[in-house]
């Protein structure tokens, strides 16, 4: 179940950005609940510290959200790997779309386990410096866009996977119908003032949702900025 936990003193102030540092984190990570060894190696191989400001890298391996600007955050580590292993569970997915790029780091993580990643982010601020950072990093296999979320990217689906960064008040149908069959949609819903981690699985025969737990994401918004 998904949840937020409360950091221990040790997990503070690492001050590190050392290859060591990134599997103290994975070490985390795998103690509390992460099984897919895809995504623990994904995590050992992407280093976080290059997706958030200098004065912040000395705390980008807590497992703890981050500002990123703009009235934004990248996800902390948990997260991201929950979320990865809900859009890999019980398949190896060739095309994932990503709605909302923020910092880069999600699709990182995405580009080492999916042979292409398509990325949406409305900021354009946001999408400059993720593309600096991916082309920085080599990460030639992920395709950015300039776009609402909401509305995905019509022109390259279906996709094997979609997963959405930020919390919609409902599933936007756009990415519904841009979801392949076998295909699963990872979103956040905020329904009552609360947010569930949703997955959405598609087949022949329509959508099955599951729900993965209770989370804290920055709203989902429509139009560009």
């Amino acid at each position: 179940m998904i949840h937020k936990r409360k950091l221990g003193t040790e997990n503070r102030g690492i001050g590190m950005t050392s290859q060591g540092t990134r599997d103290r984190l994975v070490r985390r990570l795998r103690q509390e609940g992460i099984k897919d060894e895809r995504v623990l190696k994904a995590i050992t191989q992407v280093p976080r510290h290059e997706f958030v400001d200098e004065a912040l890298s000395s705390r980008a391996y807590e497992d703890t959200a981050l500002p990123i600007g703009q009235s934004q955050t990248i996800s902390q580590p948990w997260i991201v790997a929950r979320m990865t292993e809900a859009l890999l569970h019980g398949g190896n997915p060739q095309k994932v779309l990503e709605v909302g790029t923020g910092s880069g780091y999600q699709a990182a993580i995405l580009a080492h386990l999916v042979p292409s990643v398509f990325t949406v982010e409305r900021i354009d601020e946001l999408l400059k410096l993720a593309r600096r950072r991916f082309h920085g990093m080599r990460l030639n296999n992920i395709y950015m866009r300039y776009a609402d979320g909401h509305l995905g990217w019509p022109s390259q689906a279906p996709f094997d996977g979609i997963m959405v960064t930020a919390a919609a008040q409902s599933i936007p149908e756009e990415l519904l119908q841009q979801l392949g069959v076998g295909g699963v949609l990872v979103i956040p819903i905020e329904k009552h003032g609360y947010q569930r981690l949703m997955a959405v699985r598609r087949s022949e025969n329509g959508f099955e949702e599951s729900d993965l737990g209770g989370v804290i994401f920055v709203p989902m918004l429509s139009g560009l900025a």
